[in-house]
Order: structure tokens, then C-alpha cells, then sequence
């Protein structure tokens, strides 16, 4: 069976976790990993914002399992489109790893007044705006070693980072979390999902032996609530969900529409509907000026 990655050494590592984990759970078959190169990591020059609505990070992966030269790809489920191509689905989301972000070296309060930070994502951009407006921010692209290299070499005085990614390539150096309930994360930030098409139900069924069921039903509703938004991977907006014992914790912050930024925290039933999905986009929007759930 062919896997498809993203060539960059995370993503090859998160592909290696896949096939560990399914492994472990009794599936004896062969895998092949094969690299393919994607738009954004070929593109270091646009801005991410926007390449969103093009999955910058998958296009080309999809474009191969549709042409039937992967059977599945393993990418960063906060990189795959709301709106997927259609024949594709996600087959499996495997256990989220840390949500959060993290700045390096120093924690965010003891930056110096003007510092300056580096990072591609326009919701950190928005978030550290908010937050800290004395400081500057200037746009770095890359992978995380590049990224750290460009950190070491002063380019820049802080770096955030997704906490995941330097857990899962076993970087150990000073990083400090960046408190989630203020500064939300992207939607399905710390979760790996495979793809794969629609219809090739042997496929489909291999893969749910390491789907996990909490990571999905928050994820869904993350991203449930990023289509009801109309917002691309690359919105400035942050949406992180986690299930409770009395229900689905929902923190969400959002710069996309509104002058100033909208806080959303709610908690949902475990059989939310759908017009609460969309209550929730609408104040976030800033069409209502209560959240009723």
C-alpha cells in the first residue's frame, strides 16, 4: 500500500507514527511511504492566508490519490480544507497530540516592549496584536528546523511554534505554552488525519483501527464551525473543543469579521444540533450580539 507525505521531516514523521500506531493494532500490511512535494512547501514566498482555499499543504497529495498513485496520504488535519475534493475523505484521525502553541525562548510577558516575533499564521499575528501591540511581528515560512535556525541566527526575538510539532521530532529546548483558553489554537491543531477515497471501502475500514472517537467529535465540531464561518485554514480565527464529562467545551476567538476581535466560550451537548453550529458562527461573525446555546 502507498502512503503519500509532505517530504519535510515532520510530516515524514507523522506518517511513521501512522504506520506505527496501526501496526500495533494487528495490521500486517506493507507500506510504502512515498514523498511528494506541495504547493506551500515549494511557494515560501505567498502569504499563507492567501493559499488556504487552494490546501496549500495537500493539494498535491490529493491530486495523487485521486489519480490512484497513493492509496492514502497522512497530513496535519489543520492543513486539510474544510471543503475537501470531492471522492476524498478523511478515513482516520488519530489521537490529537497538544493543542496549544508555544513561544521560544522566553515566555510572551517577558519579551522586551518592541520585540519582535516570528510567525506565518495571521491568528498568532491577530492574537499577539491583541495582546501585546508594542510588539512587532514579522513573517517567517519554513519548516520547524528552518524556522529555529532563523530564531538562533536573530532574525527575529521570540518564534511560535504548534507545541506537536516539536514534540513529535523530539525538540527539546526552553518553550513556554501559550494559554489555549486566550490564545486559542487553529481549528484541529495537534491532530493527525488520513485521507483516502471514498469508495475504496477496504481501505476505509483498515483505517478505523486507529481512528479515535473523542479527537473526531471535537474536530468536527471545530471544523463544523469553521464552514458554518466560511473561513479558510488560514482565517484569523481560533477554534479549540474539548469533550467533558458534561459536554463539548468550545473556546473560539475570531479577527475575520468584526473590528475588534469576538470571544466565544459555550459549552454543547453531547447532542448538539446543527443551529447551534451555526449560533455560534453568527456571533463570531458578529450578526448576534448574545450567544444562546
Amino acid at each position: 500500500m502507498k502512503i503519500g507525505s509532505r517530504e519535510s521531516k515532520l510530516a515524514m514523521r507523522q506518517t511513521d507514527m501512522f504506520v506505527d500506531a496501526i501496526q500495533k493494532q494487528g495490521c500486517k500490511e506493507k507500506f510504502d511511504i512515498i514523498g511528494i512535494k506541495s504547493l506551500g512547501d515549494i511557494d515560501l514566498t505567498s502569504s499563507l492566508d492567501k493559499m488556504s482555499n487552494v490546501g496549500a499543504f495537500v493539494r498535491e497529495l490529493d491530486e495523487a490519490i485521486l489519480k490512484k498513485e497513493i492509496d492514502i496520504s497522512v497530513n496535519s488535519l489543520k492543513d486539510i480544507p474544510i471543503d475537501m475534493q470531492e471522492g476524498l475523505v478523511i478515513g482516520a484521525i488519530m489521537r490529537r497530540n497538544a493543542p496549544e502553541d508555544v513561544i521560544l525562548p522566553c515566555p510572551l510577558a517577558q519579551l522586551p516592549e518592541g520585540a519582535t516575533v516570528g510567525t506565518a499564521s495571521v491568528r498568532r499575528m491577530s492574537l499577539l496584536k491583541d495582546m501585546r501591540p508594542d510588539l512587532k511581528t514579522k513573517t517567517v515560512r519554513g519548516n520547524i528546523h528552518t524556522r529555529l535556525d532563523k530564531l538562533d541566527a536573530g532574525e527575529f526575538d521570540a518564534l511560535i511554534l504548534a507545541k506537536a510539532g516539536l514534540d513529535r521530532m523530539g525538540i527539546e529546548r526552553p518553550m513556554y505554552i501559550l494559554d489555549p483558553k486566550t490564545f486559542v489554537p487553529a481549528t484541529a491543531q495537534g491532530a493527525i488525519a488520513v485521507e483516502c477515497r471514498e469508495d475504496d471501502k477496504k481501505i476505509l475500514e483498515m483505517l478505523k483501527l486507529v481512528d479515535d472517537k473523542v479527537t473526531r467529535e471535537c474536530v468536527t465540531i471545530e471544523r463544523s464551525i469553521m464552514k458554518a464561518l466560511g473561513a479558510g485554514c488560514s482565517s484569523p480565527v481560533g477554534i479549540n473543543v474539548r469533550k467533558l464529562v458534561k459536554g463539548f467545551d468550545v473556546k473560539a476567538v475570531s479577527y475575520a469579521f468584526t473590528e475588534r476581535p469576538v470571544r466565544a466560550e459555550v459549552t454543547l451537548p453531547y447532542d448538539y444540533k446543527q443551529e447551534q453550529i451555526a449560533a455560534i458562527a453568527d456571533y463570531l461573525k458578529g450578526n448576534t450580539k448574545e450567544l444562546n446555546i
